[in-house]
């Protein structure tokens, strides 16, 4: 805090004397970026955004007000899955007297239309919401001259420049292809979600909450998907458990899963995309999909100009207030790459505005902050997994799990297990970690998380009514210990 009040003392010192065009420009109009804009102009800063426009023909730019999250990243992808659900729930219709005799046509151009005037309307909605704020919002590609300058060209080559007492980078980050012959043929998420024609057979590259989404999506919409990754199971990072769970669900579902497998090569063939693996294996495929993880938004930012510093991966290096090595130059979201998630990008966002311009210096508070992974059926998490509890545990942690078919499913007849896991600390009590797998984990996670941030403990869950017939009572009944782990016990190792 000390090292905090003498920056800021230091940059108040140093321009006081100094008018600038702006208080605050931001780079970067998405969901970090929109919000810090936002807050700052709501507490009497004078600020300016900037950032490309939106093309929904085109995939090549990376633009629109909004960000990866509303025009490219959760809200597209989220229309796709309840797309691809109607599906699987036509089929559970069945038993529940619905008598679907003729046959059930699927238009997925429609669906793409309907996806693309969606986030028209919310590249709008964000717009206004700028403008309504008092910000001037400039369409172009914005970059770092100095500590206090930044430069914007506009769409017709005009470059303008700009002062600014304070700047903030909001860039967020970019699809990552692979570097294999025939790397041209395959696309990134941003092209997945524009397909002129939905593909009948699919490849996908990539063990993480992309690549098991968009497997799932397809498959849901009738094509054949093989999903390729190099660890035992997918999802690298969550709870062995859970991702065993949604192995087994992707399975399931029809998709064909190749663990330990990458891809060597892709060759054009005139019956599409032949796919040569690692392990000799070849299959083809109308598209390939690489979901292999994404980068920071920073090459064509011209941070170097400034002198801010990068981490290897090419992330923003910043403080736990988001402020860089660079005290007037400051950095949020995906960009930094710290938790790469819509509402910690808000968070951040917002304790930036409270700190630089509030008087209130805060930090990102990143402890018990849920994610959902929404594939079919869902899986969400709070707090801690099991290897990371047993890892950093002091005491002994015990397990309460519940494996169970859905009532839903007793009915329908379909073969698919929610599961509901919590981690508690043997000697305080506390929850340390929930998870869930199954229909509606996200919306259910999401109570479990503000009781987690209040701290608390498997007496309390205990003790409250659960709200039945419902999956989420599962949470508020589960009074037997799986098992326990005793402190000092080597934690799995996460595969």
């Amino acid at each position: 805090m000390a090292r905090k009040m003498l920056i800021d003392a230091e940059v108040s010192n140093s321009v006081e004397e100094e008018q600038y065009d702006f208080d605050l420009f931001v780079i970067g109009a998405g969901s970090g970026g929109v919000r810090a804009s936002r807050t700052s102009a709501a507490l009497g800063a004078k600020v300016a955004i900037c950032e490309l426009p939106f093309h929904p023909i085109s995939s090549e730019v990376i633009g629109g007000v909004g960000g990866t999250c509303v025009i490219r990243g959760c809200v597209p992808k989220k229309i796709l899955v309840y797309g691809a659900s109607f599906a699987g729930e036509f089929e559970d219709a069945r038993n529940f007297g619905w008598e679907l005799n003729e046959k059930i046509d699927f238009n997925w151009k429609k669906l793409l239309h309907n996806k693309t005037q969606e986030i028209l309307r919310l590249n709008g909605i964000y717009k206004r919401m700028l403008s309504n704020s008092g910000v001037k919002m400039f369409e172009g590609e914005g970059k770092v001259v100095g500590p206090h300058e930044v430069e914007l060209t506009q769409l017709d080559g005009t470059k303008l420049s700009f002062s600014t007492k304070h700047i903030l980078i909001a860039t967020g980050s970019r699809a990552q292809r692979v570097p294999i012959p025939g790397q041209e043929l395959a696309i990134t998420s941003d092209e997945a979600l524009s397909l002129e024609e939905l593909p009948k057979r699919a490849v996908v590259l990539g063990g993480g909450y992309i690549a098991v989404e968009f497997a799932s999506i397809w498959r849901g919409m009738g094509a054949t998907v093989d999903l390729f990754y190099r660890k035992e199971l997918p999802l690298r990072g969550f709870d062995d458990e859970m991702r065993n769970t949604v192995a087994r669900n992707l399975e399931g579902r029809g998709i064909k899963l190749h663990p330990g497998a990458t891809l060597k090569e892709l060759i054009k063939t005139d019956e599409g995309i032949r796919v040569i693996t690692d392990n000799g294996q070849e299959l083809m495929a109308d598209v390939v999909l690489f979901a292999t993880g994404r980068a920071p938004n920073t090459k064509r930012v011209n941070l170097q100009a400034a002198g801010v510093e990068l981490d290897r991966s090419g992330a923003v290096k910043v403080d736990e207030f988001s402020q860089t090595n660079i005290p007037s130059i400051w950095a949020v979201g995906d960009v930094t790459n710290r938790i790469n998630l819509t509402p910690v990008a808000l968070m951040e966002g917002s304790c930036f505005s409270k700190t630089v311009f509030g008087g209130q210096p805060t930090k990102p508070d990143y402890r018990d902050v849920p994610c959902a992974v929404f594939c079919i059926p869902p899986l969400s998490v709070v707090g801690l997994s099991e290897e990371q509890a047993v890892e950093g545990a002091k005491g002994d942690i015990v397990i309460f799990t519940s494996t169970f078919n859905p009532m839903k499913n007793t009915i329908s007849g379909r073969q698919e297990k929610t599961m509901m896991k919590l981690i508690v600390d043997g000697e305080t009590d506390k929850v340390l970690g929930a998870s869930m797998c199954g229909p509606d984990a996200a919306e259910i996670m999401q109570g479990i998380a503000i009781a987690m941030k209040c701290g608390a403990t498997k007496a309390q869950f205990d003790s409250t009514v659960g709200i039945h017939p419902s999956a989420a009572e599962e949470f508020v009944t589960m009074r037997t210990e799986t098992r326990r782990i005793a402190a000092g016990s080597k934690p799995k190792t996460n595969l």
